[in-house]
């Protein structure tokens, strides 16, 4: 039944994703601490047949991209945005890794404030458990 008001944005993403016949579009989140166990989830995800979006950089591996403080930075803020568009596509998000720090607890909080659910590689971490 359509929004008294008109379809809100998300009204019109999830029933764009029905009629395209996506399947489900998780988000990986959690520190870059667990990129290994990121790409395994990835591999985990994509085998059961949903898409996977995830973070893309590890800010804490060396690599020219980020070398510069300042530029490593403004990078930060945009990979955070970046991040957080990823969460919005998503229809669920998958907490991987043992630890959740300040960011993740933060993705998790906006995750949930949307509506998606949110699954754990390790339950026991969940901030509102």
């Amino acid at each position: 039944m359509p929004h008294p008001q008109g379809l809100t944005p998300d009204d019109k993403l999830a029933g764009a994703k029905r009629e395209l016949g996506l399947p489900r579009i998780v988000a990986i989140c959690g520190s870059t601490r667990f990129m290994v166990e990121m790409a395994e989830a990835d591999l985990r995800e994509t085998a059961a047949g949903r898409i996977v979006v995830k973070p893309g950089c590890d800010l804490k591996s060396p690599h020219e991209l980020w070398s510069d403080p300042a530029g490593a930075e403004a990078l930060k803020a945009r990979l955070d945005r970046l991040h957080r568009a990823k969460i919005r596509l998503a229809d669920e998000v998958l907490v991987v890794g043992h630890y959740i720090g300040d960011s993740t607890r933060a993705e998790i909080a906006y995750a949930r404030s949307l509506g998606r659910p949110v699954r754990f590689t390790h339950p026991e971490v969940d901030p509102d458990a």
